[in-house]
């Protein structure tokens, strides 16, 4: 069984950086998508940026194009989130996930991480 757990949220000035880092265990990593998504208080759980199998293809939510950047080390089972130029309103626990369909493009997660904290403030 597939397990993520997030590393590297933490607390940021307004204009700041932050990189999120996920490592997974429990099967073959190189063949599954793998995403990161976003909870802020109140708010239901969003969708942020996903990355296919290969590394070669990923999507963003239109919010964070030009800011954000996923990546991943297949050899090392991780997913990375270099997350720049934060703002206070992306204060959210951010999640790590994937879809157990290997080779799977699209955004519909079905495993999760515990989320890591990351606090924005102005």
């Amino acid at each position: 069984q597939v397990q993520l757990v997030e590393s590297g949220g933490g607390l940021v000035q307004a204009g700041g950086s932050l990189r999120l880092s996920c490592a997974a265990s429990g099967r073959t990593f190189s063949s599954y998508a793998m995403g990161w998504f976003r909870q802020a208080p109140g708010k239901e759980r969003e969708f942020v940026a996903v990355i296919t199998w290969t590394g070669r293809g990923t999507n963003y939510a239109d919010s964070v194009k030009g800011r954000f950047t996923i990546s991943r080390d297949n050899a090392k089972n991780m997913v990375y989130l270099q997350m720049n130029s934060l703002n206070p309103e992306e204060t959210a626990l951010y999640y790590c996930a994937t879809n157990t369909r290997p080779y799977y493009s699209g955004t519909r997660m079905d495993v999760w991480g515990k989320g890591t904290l990351v606090t924005v403030s102005s």
